[in-house]
């Protein structure tokens, strides 16, 4: 196939085997799936029209994914950025076209986030023309993963499958996962969150080391549907990295610590259900964290010697690592999903 545009060629994920129990969904950078799904849908309603300025908050790959659909559909883009962003993301943004502006340092997540979007609402309070993507918030964000659920589904028919990823803004695992269960209700749901999340009730337990924010919030995000997820993991970031070298080094993969993460808990769970495939979702790659990760591989844990504690509510969590069996049940804060 030709692609149009290399976004259309760089969302398709590939599909590798590591186990017989085990697949990486792996993306090159996924959220360019929801991205362009998102920009195209909001063109075609006439929400946006073509050459309008989309902003968005991010914390990495949704700012490139962004940026990629906007030079696709000939749209502007402005991004403010987590202090995550490397240097290597923010050139490819600029010279994508996008205009990025990153928040002051701070080494807290939680002010970073509500910095960013107290920026945002600044930026559109001066431009009410300009359109807020809302990548945790707008669920037209579930949109592109259908297209991903179709594969998997052509890829592996009449299979028990779990899928085990970040919980994130909750667009992936939750567009995955309602596409599949359409036709199979059993599909099982693991999500992956770090401690300091309040995703899923982790938010006094503090990780000093918590750089993946990507897939754990410390503000409300209305994407994640609570009630899709039957089971949540919660690492601390020396097993997210654990898990990211031993994926390297076991199977040659170069993936990122969101993605070292999920490998980690997929193959604790692979081993309690040998019955059923799992799935796990491969974000991006790993050179966002070739010096805060990869360079200090001498530090990882041998995987074969880590397992979870069991709880059986959020607040008997602890750290490093937890597990609880969530069994599809609403937000906690609000129960009203």
């Amino acid at each position: 196939m030709i692609h149009p545009h290399i976004a259309d060629a760089l969302k398709v994920p590939d599909l590798l085997r590591l186990t017989d129990g085990l697949v990486l969904v792996r993306f090159e950078s996924m959220k360019i799936y929801s991205a362009l799904a998102a920009v195209r849908h909001l063109l075609e309603r006439g929400t946006i029209r073509p050459g309008q300025t989309l902003i968005d908050s991010s914390s990495g790959i949704y700012a490139y994914a962004l940026a990629l659909a906007c030079h696709r559909y000939g749209m502007r883009c402005h991004i403010v950025a987590s202090t995550t962003v490397d240097t290597t993301t923010r050139a490819q943004l600029e010279i994508l076209g996008a205009t990025v502006e990153q928040v002051r340092p701070s080494k807290n997540l939680k002010l970073d986030q509500e910095l960013r979007v107290r920026r945002v609402k600044e930026i559109l309070a001066g431009h009410p023309d300009w359109h807020w993507m809302r990548q945790y918030h707008d669920d037209v964000h579930y949109l592109g993963y259908h297209e991903v659920a179709d594969r998997i589904t052509t890829a592996f028919p009449a299979t028990a499958l779990t899928v085990v990823g970040g919980v994130g803004s909750g667009a992936s695992t939750g567009g995955l996962v309602e596409r599949l269960r359409a036709t199979d209700p059993s599909v099982r749901l693991v999500g992956v969150q770090p401690f300091g999340s309040v995703t899923f009730g982790s938010q006094d337990h503090h990780d000093p080391e918590a750089i993946i924010a990507g897939i754990g919030s410390s503000i409300v995000f209305d994407n994640v549907r609570h009630h899709l997820y039957d089971t949540v993991h919660w690492l601390d970031f020396t097993h997210a990295m654990s898990g990211t070298i031993a994926l390297l080094r076991d199977h040659a993969v170069f993936a990122g610590l969101s993605t070292g993460a999920g490998y980690l808990a997929a193959t604790y769970e692979a081993r309690r259900h040998p019955d059923r495939l799992h799935l796990v979702i491969g974000a991006d790659t790993g050179h966002r964290y070739v010096e805060r990760v990869f360079a200090r591989h001498t530090e990882a844990l041998d995987p074969a010697a880590l397992k979870p504690v069991e709880v059986s509510a959020p607040e008997e969590m602890t750290m490093p690592w937890s597990r609880m069996a969530w069994r599809r049940t609403a937000c906690p804060a609000d129960g009203k999903e």
